[in-house]
């Protein structure tokens, strides 16, 4: 690894420590800066805007928020309550089974944006930490790539993998429960982690601002909320879109066609959730400064932001040095074979790209004859994203959490994402090489 691309990596780890301090759009406004170093000082081309990303997100945005303003958030909240009131700590273990069920159906994590507004609020309300089913939702959305029969990662490896007489269901056969269990033991340790609310002295401090108080309705008793007329309505018309989405996912024929190829998933979500915002307002009239006043809308703006300057940064600098990425990461591969995961995981890390990564190495570990079960049972390694905090969802998280729980780190790496992140890799890769010893 050259001592330009370091010191460029500095850099972006230097911005995003900077960004996270300052906080409210800081990271974004942060990536910025950044973005003159590396262009005007180091030459380096800015790679493409992570338009889809942010525009899936704004959509979403648009839909949650309006569904808030209607009382759907408030509605929600109070049938979770009842719920968790009996069993409070199951969130950690819900949260991540639905993204993961999410990302599985719709072949993309993307479609867990819909939910995190929702978690945030709920866990709060509830005086729970909501670093906890945060984290591990995000995680769970990623590590269900691999376990997806739609998405390009595992479709690319069963490619891959036939010539030695292996399919996709010999994928799936060992991603689906290796991910599975994996998620559940990393849960039962998150669920653990941080002070819980009441002793949390960053959220505490946050109560005595009456300005934060009344912003978030901190001192509102959920059992006491009352429902609005049009809160059921928006509700079903939110939930409608998020199934909807996912539905498409999982059925491309219900995508309309252009050139042969069913519309791309982004532009999909994107339309889903923004008729979705529309029907919401047409049918249930919340008020309208009302959506741009809550703290969804505000969150959701903060996310694409900070998406906006630090996923571009990170892409910059990556897209400038991805032929010394890929070529240092592939001679690993080729001297040490059993360092495969570790591989995998350090590419992805660098490319952001589950695909990617496939493409890169698994040619190598073919080459060089790595058998297809130990290719299979360390395939959930090419899940690195949450290494370094500059991967959508993470941003965006972070930002959803108005509690503050949610963070990156004084280190940069010390951030909400790395526990969670690296028990479930380290449970999954075990789950996975045991279930392909055993069923393959």
């Amino acid at each position: 690894m050259s001592a330009m691309f370091l010191i460029q990596f500095a850099v972006v780890l230097l911005c995003i420590l900077v960004g996270a301090r300052l906080g409210g759009i800081g990271l974004g406004v942060m990536g910025g800066l950044g973005l003159v170093i590396l262009s005007f000082g180091f030459g380096l081309q800015p790679a493409g805007l992570p338009i889809d990303v942010m525009l899936m997100i704004m959509a979403v945005v648009s839909a949650a928020a309006a569904m808030q303003a209607a009382g759907g958030l408030d509605y929600m909240i109070k049938i979770a309550t009842k719920i968790l009131r009996k069993n409070p700590k199951y969130i950690t273990f819900i949260a991540p089974a639905v993204t993961w069920t999410f990302t599985v159906l719709a072949g993309t994590g993307h479609v867990a944006y819909s939910v995190l507004p929702v978690i945030a609020e709920v866990s709060r309300h509830n005086g729970i930490r909501p670093e906890r089913p945060l984290s591990m939702a995000v995680i769970a959305s990623q590590f269900a790539i691999v376990a997806s029969p739609i998405a390009a990662a595992v479709v690319s490896v069963a490619a891959f993998i036939e010539p030695q007489g292996y399919h996709l269901g010999d994928i799936l056969i060992v991603t689906m429960p290796a991910t599975i269990l994996g998620l559940f033991c990393a849960a039962l340790i998150v669920n653990k982690m941080g002070k819980e609310l009441s002793d949390d002295p960053v959220y505490q401090a946050l109560l005595k601002d009456p300005k934060y108080v009344a912003e978030n309705h901190t001192n509102v008793d959920p059992a006491e909320i009352e429902i609005s007329k049009t809160a059921k309505t928006s509700v079903g018309l939110f939930l409608f879109g998020a199934l909807l989405v996912v539905l498409m996912g999982a059925v491309p024929s219900l995508r309309p066609a252009f050139d042969g190829k069913p519309m791309g998933m982004a532009h999909t979500i994107e339309i889903v959730m923004l008729t979705v915002g529309a029907l919401i307002i047409l049918t249930c009239k919340p008020d309208g400064n009302a959506i741009t006043q809550g703290s969804v809308f505000h969150a959701g703006m903060r996310a694409v932001i900070a998406i906006f300057g630090i996923a571009w940064l990170g892409d910059t600098l990556m897209s400038a040095h991805m032929t010394e990425v890929k070529s240092m990461v592939s001679s690993l591969v080729e001297t040490a074979p059993w360092a495969f995961a570790f591989a995998l995981f350090v590419l992805s890390v660098l490319v952001n790209s589950q695909g990617a990564t496939v493409a890169t190495l698994f040619p190598v570990a073919v080459a060089i004859g790595i058998p297809a079960p130990v290719l299979i049972g360390v395939f959930v390694a090419v899940n690195g994203y949450f290494f370094v905090p500059n991967y959508g969802p993470i941003i965006a998280t972070v930002d959803f959490d108005t509690t503050k729980t949610t963070k990156i780190g004084k280190f940069i790496f010390n951030h909400s994402f790395m526990i969670p992140g690296l028990l479930s890799m380290a449970f999954s890769i075990g789950f996975g090489l045991l279930l392909s010893n055993i069923l393959l």
